[in-house]
């Protein structure tokens, strides 16, 4: 299937994305949360790892009720991260390292703190009263979304997004039906746009490379089946991009591919929003990449395919290892699953996205009590574990503002680079294979050549510059039989080499036919 580039910024046909989690990435102060001079500090290990460009998750001022995603202020770097000179300082030594840095932008909603809000909060009519969703009435209670009660002197009820205290930014409702509710063309929307595309300048004349957007998809309300006025939405913001900053990368947190990338993104996530595609794949009852084999592929490739074939080669479709918002990818799983796992994730079209410490096999912590809002998110977003010891190289602090791995076998880096035969070895690998062979990289065709309803293995064909390689993967603990000879030079594989029309259990190969 052929997947061409046509607009988007050149870099995006290399990239491999490191997810960066700042509060939990590397801690230089001392003080347990992880911050900008840390991250700086390990630049040049996710460079050697593979990977040629970072997302990183909110650094932005914030009472820090969801972890960041409650902005107090856009244009300021949380002070427990640093400053934002610190972050120009960070755009400017990835740069160098030839590397991009994607940030993420919260459109959506902001803290109940951010002067905005305090604003829209009074009585009195001023220039921030329409900047968020606000019913008529304070007994007005709307239906089906959290909101905001009896907290202000101002009469109505403000709508919020998830947490209560993330008051809802007002782009516009689909269809008002109630006189408080706005078009997505009266002059409140349009100005919270204004203000939003203010914030995309400041940080991309600081040095972004692009933006990540939280929950795109839903800025407009009440939006029809294929989201036409999210669409359109976002079109306006692209229009706005191509006019000052066309190099701007952007990636959506929606989930259909054919609607944000006719929006103007460049990326989307395959992830939950809609068919159990992805979760197939890793994170359902029974999973394609699982030992017990009983998956099917074919739940993923029935979606996969079509979207993929309707990009029409304008956007890629991204495949992440996981994010902060879901178990880790280890959960049920051990070192050489997870190798078959970055076998796949590693070779698919698209922009690959690895979440910090899957290389490793960082595990999801079970149990652990909800910190800044993460509820069962916070399993997933423990420190980063560089080295044995106290603190795990992550800090020199004895605690961390989320517990360490205490088991005695949690994974860590320092060990795995000194085990070639560790899961950062193949990971690292892999990435070397990707990142000299074309036909691995975002834009290169993709073909299923085995690929049966609840059979193994799955086999497919990437293609670019006259170069073939397969992909050949069998997760399930047994042997499987092949229809056709794995023949050509082997890149890459774990477990047994296949032979005699026969895949071993639990192996991968990655293989140069021509």
């Amino acid at each position: 299937m052929e997947n061409t580039p046509d607009r988007l910024p050149a870099w995006l046909a290399d990239a491999v994305f490191y997810e960066i989690y700042p509060q939990s990435f590397q801690d230089s102060n001392g003080d347990g949360i992880g911050d900008i001079p840390g991250m700086i500090a390990r630049l040049d290990y996710i460079k050697d790892l593979g990977c040629n460009a970072v997302w990183v998750n909110p650094w932005y001022d914030s009472p820090f009720g969801d972890a960041g995603y409650d902005v107090r202020n856009y244009k300021k770097i949380a002070p427990r991260y640093g400053t934002n000179e610190d972050a120009k300082r960070f755009f400017d030594e990835a740069h160098k390292r030839g590397m991009h840095v994607l940030i993420d932008l919260v459109p959506g909603h902001t803290s109940i703190d951010h002067p905005w809000f305090r604003a829209s909060a009074k009585p009195e009519r001023n220039e921030y009263t329409d900047r968020y969703l606000w019913t008529d009435n304070t007994w007005t209670v709307p239906q089906n979304t959290a909101y905001l009660l009896g907290m202000y002197d101002r009469n109505g009820i403000a709508l919020a997004n998830y947490f209560s205290h993330q008051p809802a930014l007002n782009y516009g409702f689909a269809h008002p039906t109630a006189p408080w509710m706005m078009s997505p063309d009266s002059p409140a929307a349009l100005q919270t746009r204004e203000a939003i595309k203010d914030v995309m300048r400041f940080w991309l004349d600081l040095g972004t490379d692009g933006f990540r957007v939280d929950m795109a998809l839903k800025l407009v309300k009440d939006d029809d089946e294929g989201r036409p006025e999210n669409i359109r939405l976002w079109q306006d913001f692209r229009a706005f991009l191509d006019r000052e900053y066309p190099y701007c990368a952007m990636v959506s947190e929606w989930g259909v591919p054919k609607e944000s990338i006719a929006g103007g993104f460049h990326m989307d996530f395959m992830l939950h929003f809609g068919p159990p595609a992805y979760t197939s794949l890793f994170r359902s009852e029974h999973p394609f990449f699982s030992k017990e084999g009983r998956g099917d592929i074919s739940l993923f490739l029935d979606t996969y395919l079509p979207t993929l074939a309707s990009t029409g080669g304008k956007g890629l479709i991204c495949i992440p290892s996981g994010n902060h918002d879901m178990p880790r990818l280890s959960r049920g799983r051990d070192m050489l699953d997870l190798k078959i796992c970055f076998a796949f994730l590693l070779t698919m079209p698209g922009a690959p996205f690895l979440y910090y410490g899957d290389e490793i096999g960082m595990r999801y912590l079970e149990g652990l009590t909800s910190v800044e809002g993460g509820y069962h998110r916070t399993g997933s977003r423990s420190p980063m574990q560089w080295k044995r010891g106290c603190g795990f190289g992550f800090t020199s602090s004895e605690t961390s503002y989320i517990p360490f791995d205490k088991s005695a076998n949690a994974p860590t880096v320092s060990e795995q680079a000194d085990d070639k035969n560790s899961l950062w070895h193949a990971v690292r690998a892999l990435l070397r294979v990707r990142n000299t062979h074309k036909a691995l990289q975002s834009f290169g065709d993709f073909k299923p050549l085995f690929a049966e309803k609840e059979t193994y293995p799955f086999i497919y064909e990437r293609r670019a510059d006259g170069e073939r390689i397969v992909v050949a993967l069998n997760p399930a603990n047994r042997a499987v039989s092949v229809p056709f000879p794995l023949d050509g030079e082997i890149l890459w594989s774990v477990g047994a080499v296949p032979e005699n029309k026969t895949m071993s259990a639990c192996s991968a190969a990655v293989i140069l036919t021509k």
